[in-house]
């Protein structure tokens, strides 16, 4: 197989978060992806990568005591013989534990808000703000004594320890915080961040949507050069964007495939491949409805749903492009949060999702793999989409699952019950967008539930199914809470979907979030 496209070499300058099972550690890479600085998410497990683009070294946080027996580890003092190392919460307790301190139980626990107090006219250069501020903990061990040649730089009412740095035990300096700066409650956090990035580390602050569209498109072309990429859309953000890269690289030498499984939304494929035609893209549109129907025929599993939907389309999408002819590399538009939710500190984590766009079709394909987003959050995709001038008709779509409407039908999928969920949830999001709702919430969608009730129309008893609306509010889809939507509206969409979707007589509103609920039901 040829070498994957992974963007991540391009760049002038990156940080790498060592992932020790925090779960706030994709936020310390959102806060610095915000300060125009590039990083990466690894697993503490798996050797650093050196280059001479790495400038920095963050620990996270981490679920683990560093006391106990399997408490992941790394050699602190090899990295911070080559850059500067900071460590957040866990990170901070191993950096002082590695280097000869003492970690313990404390004797009072930090969940929440606290207040750090620390000498500014000493460390401006990290800190530049409140002398009093407030920070987020969450941590029941505390650093009860510094290794030697560690000072403490910040302390709260509870703990000694709030801080630390140590300038010369090795090359270059190492600083501990046994808060999170990440934590949006961690009120001037982001400040600290960009201050140990900035004045310690020496970044830039010019990785911006421009610079990487630049890179990414140099990249593409060194990469393929003449040859071909087939590519499978599915009219979301991402692998609209991925496309579209792609063809500013190397043009008519792209080739999409738009395939119809049959649970697309109402009118999707048509408009959607429409669309595309006017953007300049070379896409064949494939209808295979049936094919999937029939399969799915009798299947309630929600993973034996995905599976046949995710082996049907491999098939279909395998019989296009072998009418192509000499194509090289698949193109995909995996974004950051699939890769990250598919590996943990221990290896693979536990399948959060079936649908990713991680792996698949490249081993069945024997091709090589071009996936420009891979590093990209979400909101960034839709921040380059901006910037190489994708219509917002693209770009403020609300995410669309792989599988389609297949896990938003609980149960058997038939084409009777795809119909009704496309009436009923086109009602819904078109009601969304006439009010001024659809771009105040992330993700919206409709629901078919396996549940038939009594219901009364005129003089008439009924006894039909039940939908449940969903809409979330978030920024990555990694959390999200459910979104506060006026009673007025869902009640005139309980109604609108009610009178005119035959065979549903109820409508209910789903206010649970992620965690500890998924965004999807299935």
């Amino acid at each position: 197989m040829l070498q994957a496209l992974y963007l991540c070499t391009t760049m002038t300058e990156k940080i790498l978060i060592l992932d020790f099972g925090s779960q706030y550690t994709q936020l310390i890479a959102r806060s610095i992806r915000e300060l125009n600085i590039y990083c990466e998410i690894k697993p503490c497990l798996q050797p650093v990568q050196w280059d001479d683009t790495v400038k920095g070294i963050i620990l996270s946080g981490s679920p683990f005591s560093v006391n106990e027996p399997n408490a992941p580890t790394v050699d602190i003092a090899a990295m911070a013989a080559k850059v500067p190392v900071l460590g957040v919460c866990y990170g901070a307790q191993l950096m002082a534990k590695n280097f000869g301190g003492e970690v313990a139980k404390s004797n009072i626990r930090e969940y929440g808000r606290a207040f750090m107090v620390h000498d500014n006219k000493e460390e401006k250069a990290l800190f530049d703000i409140s002398p009093r501020s407030q920070v987020w903990m969450s941590h029941s061990d505390t650093i009860v004594r510094m290794p030697e040649g560690f000072e403490i730089i910040a302390q709260t009412d509870s703990i000694p320890v709030a801080a630390f740095k140590c300038d010369t035990r090795t090359p270059f300096p190492m600083v501990g915080f046994q808060f999170h700066p990440e934590v949006t409650h961690s009120l001037e956090g982001k400040t600290m961040l960009r201050n140990f990035l900035v004045h310690i580390c020496g970044c830039k602050q010019d990785w911006t949507p421009a610079a990487f569209v630049q890179e990414t498109v140099e990249k593409i072309k060194a990469q393929v050069g003449d040859k071909k990429v087939v590519m499978a859309l599915s009219g979301g953000v991402d692998s609209t964007v991925a496309a579209e890269l792609i063809h500013k690289a190397i043009g008519s030498n792209l080739y999409c495939i738009f395939v119809d499984n049959g649970l697309l939304r109402k009118d999707e494929f048509e408009t959607v491949l429409d669309s595309y035609k006017h953007m300049g893209l070379n896409v064949k549109g494939v209808n295979a409805k049936d094919l999937f129907y029939g399969e799915l025929a009798g299947v309630s599993d929600p993973e034996k749903k995905r599976k046949i939907i995710g082996r049907l389309f491999i098939e279909v999408f395998q019989q296009e492009a072998t009418l192509l002819q000499n194509i090289s590399f698949l193109g995909q538009g995996t974004i950051y949060p699939d890769v990250i939710e598919s590996v943990s500190v221990n290896g693979p984590s536990v399948t959060i999702k079936s649908h990713h766009n991680v792996g698949g079709l490249p081993e069945k394909m024997n091709m090589g793999l071009v996936e420009p987003l891979r590093f990209l959050f979400k909101d960034e995709v839709r921040r380059v989409g901006r910037e190489i001038g994708i219509s917002e008709i693209f770009l403020g779509r609300h995410p669309f699952p792989g599988p389609g409407l297949a896990i938003r039908i609980l149960g058997e999928i038939t084409a009777d019950k795809v119909a009704m969920l496309q009436e009923a949830d086109s009602i819904y999001i078109e009601g969304l967008r006439e009010h001024g709702l659809y771009d105040k919430v992330w993700q919206a969608g409709t629901i078919l539930l396996p549940v038939q009730s009594v219901g009364v129309m005129g003089d008439e008893r009924t006894y039909e199914f039940t939908v449940a609306l969903r809409a979330v509010t978030s920024v990555d889809g990694m959390t999200a809470d459910w979104a506060h939507l006026p009673y007025e509206f869902l009640a005139q969409m309980s109604n609108d979907i009610i009178n005119k979707v035959k065979g549903i007589n109820r409508v209910v509103y789903d206010i649970s979030s992620k965690p500890p609920a998924t965004i999807e039901w299935e």
